[in-house]
């Protein structure tokens, strides 16, 4: 695992608005300087980056070598394009960049990414890549854009120049379908040692190979691990808040199901409680109505015909129920009810009853005070009987009169 302090040069002159590469020149070049960027901080921890420009107003540096990749990915943001790109000012300023680095024990690396015409001359190149020979930097270059036999014997001079134990490399990517980053991925600017390249590089790889990374929300966790976790965190948060307003939703559908089954069956059962005693009492009703009318119709025909059978049986009902009452006030009853027949059979009864000494003495013992012994007591009945036999006569001898 090799520590290095990388200098990247960026190409932004005019050259760079082409369409030759997709989208753009500029915008391939700046998806290949964020890839390497990750390859290197990815494959140690203590490896720094830092980028410069090398066209517009004037070389300038946007970023210090350090580890910090987010740092290095936002300054390759809202670049200015123009101008020529002056390649010796731009690796000259790079090895001065490294010769201030805080860790001394890091190797020094240079990566030039060049799209436009170089405009310096063959030895003034060599001449400066033996410079950067002498200081032990490497120096990795990146020809694209124009196609130049005059261009690129210039870059492979300079690289021939620096190159001291196959350390340097040269790469060129021409225009066409492919990515300059994917193109990339497979050359020793990626994998750098020759050990088969860090971790990020063999995800690009795989990404670029695949167009799957294999990954998690396609981020992954040994390049960027906050992100990973917060995606992480992010989704769980979603799934659990999915999960509980479901669970809540059926809940509520639950309770109003069993709410509205309850409140039924109970409304039914009021009105069937409500139904069936209205139902009994109105029949009650109407029967207790029809027997009433009954009686009293059959009590309004008796009094209107005079039937002797009703009057007969309403004299014996009244005479059972005052028997059962009290034996003398029955007795009584039968009298007066006797008594209320015809003259004949009234007078007929009557003298049957005086006759009958034993039934006397009975009632007469039943009097209080009343001895049937008593002399005066029995003249007065006998005086009665011999009253009521002249009248029986007379009876007797007027119906033969009446009948004829």
């Amino acid at each position: 695992m090799v520590l290095e302090a990388t200098m990247i040069c960026v190409d932004n002159s005019e050259w760079m608005r082409n369409g030759d590469y997709s989208p753009s020149r500029f915008l391939a070049q700046a998806d290949a300087v964020n890839l390497i960027c990750g390859a290197k901080t990815q494959s140690n921890p203590e490896n720094t980056v830092g980028v410069l420009t090398m066209a517009g107003k004037g070389v300038r540096v946007l970023v210090t070598p350090t580890s910090d990749l987010g740092k290095i990915l936002a300054c390759m943001h809202g670049l200015e394009i123009g101008g020529e790109m002056n390649l010796a000012a731009g690796i000259q300023i790079a090895q001065l960049a490294l010769k201030h680095r805080q860790n001394k024990k890091q190797q020094q690396r240079i990566i030039v990414f060049v799209g436009g015409p170089v405009k310096y001359d063959k030895k003034v190149l060599e001449m400066i890549g033996r410079k950067l020979k002498k200081n032990s930097v490497a120096l990795d270059v990146v020809n694209f854009g124009e196609e130049d036999d005059d261009k690129t014997e210039k870059l492979q001079a300079l690289v021939s120049a620096v190159n001291n134990n196959d350390s340097s490399h040269i790469v060129h990517v021409p225009a066409g379908a492919n990515a300059l980053s994917d193109v990339l991925i497979s050359t020793p600017i990626f994998t750098g040692d020759g050990e088969g390249g860090s971790g990020f590089a063999a995800a690009a790889a795989a990404a670029a190979a695949g167009g799957v990374s294999g990954f998690d929300f396609d981020v992954d966790p040994n390049v960027d691990p906050e992100l990973a976790l917060a995606l992480r965190v992010s989704m769980e948060e979603e799934r659990a808040r999915q999960e509980e307003a479901a669970k809540k939703a059926a809940e509520e559908g639950a309770q109003t199901e069993k709410t509205g089954e309850q409140a039924s069956t109970s409304q039914d059962v009021t009105m069937a409680g409500t139904a069936a005693p209205t139902a009994s009492e109105t029949e009650n009703k109407a029967v207790n109505l029809m027997d009433d009318e009954n009686a009293l119709l059959q009590q309004a025909l008796a009094m209107s015909m005079d039937d002797p059978a009703a009057s007969a049986i309403m004299r014996d009902t009244d005479m059972s129920e005052a028997a059962a009452d009290d034996q003398d006030l029955a007795l009584a009853l039968q009298l007066s009810v006797q008594g209320g027949a015809e003259d004949g059979s009234s007078h007929m009864d009557m003298s049957n009853v005086l006759a009958d000494q034993t039934f006397m003495s009975t009632i007469l013992s039943s009097l209080p005070g009343v001895d049937p012994n008593d002399p005066s007591v029995k003249e007065l009945l006998a005086s009665m009987q011999n009253a009521s036999e002249p009248e029986h006569k007379k009876d007797e001898d007027n119906k033969p009169g009446e009948e004829k």
